[in-house]
């Protein structure tokens, strides 16, 4: 036997769902520069050519005819290189989720995924039926084993692959983002690659698709476990490695200078903080949901208030502030300081900005509504109705701009209701719906220390993070009135929402009972209110959508 070495190139790819001919752009795109570049291989992420998830997209009729199409263009292209794409796959009246690895114009295997997972926001038995069998490839005279996202965290298919003799693992992925995701791969995969005694590739999709955000952060990983290489977080690119295997059929990787959009340093990063991997997510978020559903701008509702800045400023550094427009919509409780600081971050980062009030909007609306109202106390209905007057100015412009509306409502105040329905919950995409409201507070100061760090003003006043929490909807207002302490709130929901404790457990930590029991009553009585919101960019293992599937109609009460 003699040494044999590949470049192998992991293509960290932004796909869009259900444009199969635009994806197929991209492969032969990218894969025509690479193997300009003298590369071997080049590596796509699951389900490439769909894009991920598709959905229900996948029972469409004519979906085998795309895909059959996709594949046509890739193996008529001859490009001399192996290219290995994902996509569906349909065989004797079955679909699988399955790669396909194309060498000079020929199809020389398909491998279908094995473990589906249907957890969490992944429901892949609905659609995809499981394959059975390992795909092993001699490529340039190195055997190669492929897998598919999932089937890395089940130990049968790499049993198998090891098995079938594979000196290399490929395992391409559309794995999305929530916190400690990062660290969480790099631990399996390093005790994967001792195990299999093997490197292995971990090619990864990157990009907004709705609520979810992939990270990519693509990984080669040494047989020792020790990781060669990691790609950057929400960053596309193209990062070769070189495989080598020697006389005695041992192989090392080792990663090698990029491809344009790739990175030439080749280091591995180090972890990255929680308010940075969560920043990056935010943005790419934005971005990726604004540009791929052909939004020319966005417009949010600007209160004075954190969420609301910190939403800004994510939105300028997405889209440019040539593409963001915000709105002061002041009423008889919007102090003075509320004003000012609104206005103060629209000029520092050079957004349009408008101040439109709304006292004559709702006196026109009480005065509609005098009849109905008569002989009625004043209640919360007064306070809705302000935060319902903006929602219709914010989608008026929205209508007539073709901006999208950011709404700015943050997780702890979604969780129990502390938002407004067609109020402040109106809108076409909530940024920090994920976002627990102690996060809200790191996040604003880190996005003001990166600020400091690029000599620039701080993108968020300081006086808008120290000032206590209001929304301002009745005289000296404030969160607190209502809600326990955001520190103490966060934690029971973080409890209860995406770990699933019990009231009594929760209780267990440390917290007094009538406080939970109130905090988990907000949440389920408010599930009607989220069903009715915007989607969001998910960054905990379980948002309010996909993942968290309650019944709005239920008799389950805590504590029973």
């Amino acid at each position: 036997m003699t040494k044999k070495t590949v470049t192998i190139v992991m293509a960290q790819t932004n796909l869009l769902v259900g444009d199969i001919g635009g994806n197929t752009d991209r492969v032969l795109s990218a894969a025509s520069e690479a193997a300009g570049q003298g590369h071997d291989v080049i590596v796509f992420p699951e389900l490439t050519l769909t894009g991920y998830p598709p959905e229900d997209l996948l029972f469409r009729d004519s979906l085998q005819i795309r895909v059959d199409h996709a594949m046509k263009r890739i193996r008529e292209s001859r490009l001399p290189i192996v290219i290995v794409v994902g996509l569906p796959w349909k065989e004797d009246g079955r679909l699988f989720n399955a790669l396909a690895v194309i060498d000079g114009g020929e199809c020389v295997a398909v491998y279908r995924k094995q473990s589906l997972p249907n957890y969490e926001v992944f429901d892949e038995p609905r659609y995809f039926t499981p394959g059975f069998s390992p795909c092993v490839v001699n490529i340039r005279g190195i055997p190669v084993g492929f897998t598919i996202c999932e089937d890395m965290w089940d130990g049968i298919p790499l049993e198998q692959v090891s098995q079938a003799g594979a000196k290399l693992l490929i395992n391409i992925n559309a794995s999305p983002y929530h916190h400690g995701k990062g660290a969480e791969r790099r631990a399996l995969l390093s005790e994967r690659a001792r195990f299999l005694q093997m490197p292995i590739l971990y090619v990864n999709l990157v990009g907004g698709q709705d609520e979810l955000v992939f990270d990519g952060q693509s990984l080669a990983i040494a047989a020792s476990g020790e990781c060669c290489f990691e790609a950057p977080a929400f960053t596309d690119g193209a990062y070769p490695v070189e495989v080598e295997m020697s006389v005695h059929g041992v192989c090392s990787v080792r990663a090698i200078e990029g491809l344009e959009g790739g990175c030439s340093d080749l280091s591995v990063h180090a972890p990255w903080s929680l308010e940075d991997i969560c920043y990056q997510a935010l943005v790419r978020g934005v971005r990726d949901y604004v540009g791929k559903n052909g939004f020319r701008s966005v417009v949010l509702g600007l209160s004075g208030g954190i969420d609301s800045a910190l939403t800004l400023a994510i939105a300028v550094d997405a889209l440019g502030a040539e593409r963001v427009e915000s709105i002061m919509m002041p009423f008889e409780h919007t102090s003075g300081l509320s004003v000012e600081l609104a206005e103060e971050q629209s000029a520092t980062l050079g957004v349009d900005y408008r101040a439109i009030p709304i006292v004559d909007v709702y006196h026109g609306f009480m005065r509609a509504l005098a009849d109905e109202f008569a002989g009625l106390p004043a209640d919360v209905t007064e306070e809705n109705l302000q935060a319902r007057c903006r929602g219709v100015i914010l989608m008026a412009i929205s209508n007539k701009k073709g901006a999208l509306v950011l709404t700015t409502g943050n997780k702890s105040e979604i969780a129990v209701g502390y938002s407004t329905l067609y109020g402040d919950m109106a809108g076409g995409f909530n940024v920090l719906k994920d976002v627990y409201k102690t996060l809200v507070y790191r996040l604003s100061r880190y996005r003001n220390h990166l600020a400091e760090q690029r000599g620039e003003a701080e993108a968020i006043p300081v006086r808008v993070i120290e000032r206590a929490p209001s929304a301002e909807l009745a005289p000296g207002q404030q969160d607190s009135d209502s809600l326990p302490p955001y520190d103490r709130l966060d934690r029971i929901l973080s409890l209860y929402i995406e770990h699933d404790y019990s009231a009594d457990a929760i209780e267990a930590q440390g917290y007094a009972r009538e406080e939970v029991h109130r905090v988990i009553n907000l949440v389920d009585r408010n599930e009607y209110k989220r069903r009715q919101g915007p989607v969001g960019i998910r960054l905990t293992r379980k948002g309010f959508g996909r993942d968290r599937r309650y019944p709005i109609t239920n008799g389950w009460r805590p504590g029973e």
